[in-house]
């Protein structure tokens, strides 16, 4: 497309956001000790103030999507705009100019489930969703770890097991998010853990065993389940930092249409690996995220006195050189993604971040010493204990640092996979 196109494109957007938001006000460095002194990474709300965001997050989705901007490069029979994907970024660096609603809530369906479905949906399950999920109607969660299958996720033990005389054309269950019901329903038991949004959720991608002989990888199968269904149980999981953004999910004789299975039977690792794979994707966009967080951590070695020891100078630009290298590598990571060539950067960026918020809970933890645990009543002191307690659970999610740098050793690198414990190694 034209240059010209692009620019009547930009046009039209920026007409849009000026009818749908404000424009953002300039960035500028907070001052030390004005506004609030806090430094999440894990966002924690009341019950209120969460309904208050979704309500929000919903309603500018849909004035985005129905102004033609909801899902740029997505294909026009699914309700996209069939546009090329340099579009859907520079609309992107655009809306960042306008103070729209916090959409976090939906990043996991837009970046995970939504591209799942379209690769490896039923025709149904494309034409009943896809539009919704980019429209804000409907919020996903991803239903992959269980108690005894975090890292060993192809161990998982949840299962689905068909309905007995019900073939193609049955009922199967239905669903009351999707209008028309398909035939060869599955019954599905179990239980899943650290489901981030669970409790906002309407639709779920779950994978469950569903040939229990089989060797591991390959008697799975994935699912999209309705969260609102009989059966679907969500309890929420306190952390360390005293939020509950993450749940458990118990999933007890939950009827799903077989219509709503996605990919073949016993084919769902390919479908994980679709998901995990976008996942890492959206790794890529936080290695910039820390640059806030760095400037807080430079303020906060100046007001400490400490800024002139070396000792601390080291730690401090150790970290910043960490930080400013990580998102150069997610800067890569999009030029490669946009280029058609996605390569290890989408691993390297995640395990990155774990490790940089590492360094900085350590200098934060020089830096303030007790004032990291017992609340002085200072500004900015305090605060930092939730970043501090937030980091573990981080290292966790999307892959641990672990799995990470065994993906790169073996997929990247091209070494030899490394051969599971013995017995004996096993009992020490």
């Amino acid at each position: 497309m034209s240059e010209q196109t692009m620019a009547e494109f930009l046009d039209q957007a920026t007409r849009f956001l000026d009818t749908a938001a404000e424009r953002a006000p300039a960035a500028t460095s907070r001052p030390w000790g004005e506004g609030p002194d806090g430094t999440e990474l894990l966002a924690e709300w009341s019950s209120e103030e969460e309904a208050r965001l979704v309500t929000e997050a919903r309603r500018f989705k849909a004035l985005e999507y129905d102004a033609g901007f909801g899902w740029i490069d997505g294909p026009t029979v699914y309700g996209g705009r069939g546009l090329p994907r340099s579009y859907h970024e520079a609309y992107a660096r655009l809306r960042e100019q306008f103070a729209v609603p916090d959409l976090a809530v939906m990043r996991l369906g837009l970046s995970m489930t939504a591209p799942t479905i379209l690769a490896h949906g039923t025709e149904q399950v494309k034409r009943a969703y896809l539009p919704r999920l980019h429209r804000g109607d409907v919020i996903a969660c991803q239903l992959f770890s269980e108690p005894d299958a975090g890292s060993d996720l192809a161990s998982l033990r949840a299962s689905a097991v068909p309905v007995k005389g019900e073939g193609p054309g049955g009922t199967g269950g239905g669903s009351p998010l999707c209008e028309e019901e398909a035939g060869g329903g599955w019954v599905l038991r179990g239980q899943k853990v650290w489901t981030t949004n669970a409790h906002l959720s309407d639709i779920g991608e779950v994978l469950c065993r569903t040939d229990p002989r089989a060797p591991k990888h390959r008697g799975i199968t994935a699912f999209l389940i309705d969260m609102h269904a009989p059966g679907v149980e969500v309890r929420p999981l306190r952390q360390m930092t005293g939020g509950a953004s993450f749940n458990e999910v118990f999933l007890t004789d939950v009827r799903v249409p077989d219509d709503h299975r996605l990919g073949e039977v016993n084919e769902g690792w390919q479908v994980a690996i679709t998901t995990l794979m976008n996942e890492r994707s959206t790794t890529t966009d936080i290695g910039g995220s820390l640059d806030a967080i760095l400037d807080r951590l430079v303020m906060l070695a100046r007001w400490s006195g400490r800024l002139s020891d070396p000792a601390v100078r080291d730690l401090v630009s150790d970290t910043a050189m960490h930080i400013l290298a990580a998102r150069a590598g997610s800067q890569r990571a999009h030029q490669a993604v946009a280029a058609g060539q996605p390569g290890p950067e989408q691993s390297v960026g995640k395990l990155l971040w774990t490790q940089n918020l590492q360094r900085v809970s350590r200098v934060v933890s020089e830096l303030l010493g007790p004032r990291l645990v017992a609340d002085t009543g200072e500004w900015g002191t305090y605060a930092w204990a939730k970043f501090v307690l937030a980091v573990p659970g981080i290292r966790i999610s999307a892959g641990t640092d672990e799995i990470m740098r065994n993906i790169l050793a073996e997929r990247v690198l091209g070494l030899p996979r490394e051969k599971p414990p013995t017995r004996d190694q096993e009992r020490t």
